[in-house]
């Protein structure tokens, strides 16, 4: 049985692969099309990298602190430079990793609530920080306009981004796939599920808790990055309470800690939200997606990644009273 699921898990992720690789083939380079593509690849790189949190039992309720830092930090290098996007949303990267090293310094000993509030509570004041105190060179609350990562001026630019991106994010899914099947791994799973063991069974858990912060950071400082010299343009909105919940909607509803979970919950969540608006239901679709993850939790609590085994648990039980 563990097998079989192996094979169908592989089988899965790359029919996923060569469906991600086709469809901008098959949409014939629509530029509606490619857009949601490029966003929801940036997300899931953001809600991946805010899930990698979660293995080691943490929360955040405000990763759009670090999501906007990079985007930030990375159009300031990249236009004062002169640099490609594709090198500065590393330093973006880099500056959101730091930021998390000093609010985990200070706050990672915390439980997971409590440091969820604190993330959330530096969202707003790094937000007030931008309009305010930076403004000279963030342009407040007009912002500024970012490189793009590919000039428009070169014919197909669109599809060589959504390439660009789709390799970014599956060498980061692919690095954190390692990670958790090192003794790193080992070690948050073991703090996850009981702290005060782990530390007898002599891990540190602040240790392991500090680089699991750093590494979410670092990698959701550059999907903002991503996303910002996607747009080319940057304002304070970034650091929106709407971006910080994003991810957590998306990674609940996939599937929390798990890899593959963050992927099915954006392409799930987009499609959806898309499509009703689409229908020309503008604001029914928050009551739809609002309905959609109150069942998700009850019927689903580990996310529509489980929905094939409750299915088939299900069907094995109607077989055994038939």
């Amino acid at each position: 049985m563990v097998i079989e699921r192996r094979k169908l898990s592989l089988l899965a992720t790359l029919a996923a692969l060569a469906v991600a690789l086709l469809i901008p083939l098959l949409t014939a380079g629509n530029v509606y099309f490619l857009t949601v593509l490029i966003i929801m690849l940036i997300f899931i790189l953001f809600s991946s990298a805010w899930n990698f949190l979660t293995y080691t039992g943490q929360g955040s309720l405000g990763h759009a602190a670090f999501f906007g830092i990079g985007g930030y930090i990375s159009t300031l290098v990249a236009a004062g430079s002169g640099l490609s996007p594709y090198l500065t949303i590393f330093a973006g990267g880099g500056a959101a990793a730091l930021v998390g090293l000093f609010i985990g310094v200070i706050c990672v000993r915390l439980k997971e609530w409590f440091l969820a509030m604190v993330t959330f509570g530096f969202a707003i004041i790094i937000q007030v920080l931008v309009v305010s105190q930076f403004a000279s060179a963030t342009g407040g609350w007009d912002g500024i306009s970012a490189p793009p990562l590919i000039p428009s001026s070169v014919p197909n630019y669109l599809m060589f981004e959504y390439y660009s991106i789709l390799l970014i994010v599956i060498l980061v899914i692919l690095l954190f796939r390692y990670i958790l099947n090192t003794r790193i791994g080992l070690a948050f799973s073991a703090i996850r599920e009981n702290e005060l063991e782990a530390r007898a069974a002599g891990i540190d858990p602040v240790r392991y808790k500090l680089l699991a912060f750093m590494i979410s950071a670092f990698f959701a400082g550059v999907a903002g990055a991503l996303e910002i010299h996607y747009l080319g343009y940057i304002t304070p909105e970034i650091f929106g309470i709407d971006i910080s919940f994003w991810p957590i909607i998306y990674s609940i509803s996939g599937g929390l800690g798990t890899l593959a979970g963050p992927i099915i919950g954006v392409v799930v969540i987009t499609l959806l939200w898309d499509g009703l608006q689409t229908l020309g239901l503008t604001y029914a679709r928050f009551i739809i997606i609002g309905i959609l993850l109150i069942l998700i939790i009850i019927f689903l609590p580990k996310g529509l990644i489980s929905l094939p085994e409750r299915l088939e648990g299900i069907l094995r039980k109607y077989l055994k009273k038939t």
